[in-house]
């Protein structure tokens, strides 16, 4: 599989209890990662952030040929606003004019790291199942055919089909570059009317393991994503 290929993603999930990171690795962060890093009030939370800043580099790098801490990044412009906080970038990656740079998208959840590599937009999303009495607010949120859907599983079975659900949406919305700055109502990204996604974005579920649930979605896909998924940095 060649992930340059629009039509493939190069996805890792990782432990990111697994990814070294040591006085090297931070090191190579940049002054935003750190600046970011420093916001955590819990030193579990501010490890993994680390760990898949630490991750991304790594990936980036080994695929452009370049040191981690080489690369420098930049925001494409949200579309829903047009100012600088839209889908990552590298500095010289797409939408900055240098060829071969890769799309990606990088999530952490639960001391869980996803990241993915294309050659056209993509998101990805991974989280932990959430507790039962969650799932009943969040619900509220979700578009009104989606919330139908969840009425219709088991109460027992609920937290892992929200958990789907919310994964593919989130993977869709910053595949966008807008986030959950677009209503979670706005749009179908449920199972029983797969025809009423939004057009010109695959979005399929990612085996995340039990108790997590994850998702990609990619630009100009067909039905479901292509991916080769790996579990090693090595």
């Amino acid at each position: 599989m060649n992930a340059q290929d629009p039509g493939a993603v190069e996805l890792w999930l990782l432990e990111a209890a697994a990814v070294p990171v040591g006085p090297a690795e931070l090191d190579g962060l940049d002054e935003e990662e750190h600046r970011r890093a420093g916001r955590f009030v819990r030193d579990a939370d501010r490890a993994v952030y680390l760990a898949a800043h630490v991750a991304l580099r790594h990936v980036l790098g080994r695929r452009l040929g370049l040191a981690p801490a080489a690369l420098a990044f930049g925001r494409e412009p949200c579309p829903g606003c047009a100012e600088p906080h839209g889908r990552p970038r590298l500095a010289d990656g797409p939408g900055g004019g240098a060829a071969g740079a890769p799309h990606f998208s990088l999530s952490h959840g639960g001391g869980r790291v996803l990241i993915g590599l294309a050659g056209a937009p993509v998101g990805v999303d991974v989280e932990p199942l959430p507790a039962a009495d969650s799932v009943e607010v969040l619900a509220t949120t979700l578009h009104p055919a989606e919330q139908a859907e969840l009425v219709d599983v088991r109460p027992a079975d609920r937290p892992g089909a929200f958990a789907r659900l919310w994964t593919r949406k989130e993977a869709y919305l910053k595949g966008l570059g807008i986030g959950l700055g677009r209503p979670p109502a706005a749009d179908y990204l449920g199972t029983a009317e797969p025809a009423r996604r939004p057009a010109g974005w695959a979005v399929t579920d990612v085996p995340a393991g039990p108790r997590y649930a994850a998702a990609v979605a990619l630009a100009g896909g067909g039905a479901a994503v292509e991916y080769r998924l790996r579990h090693s940095l090595g």
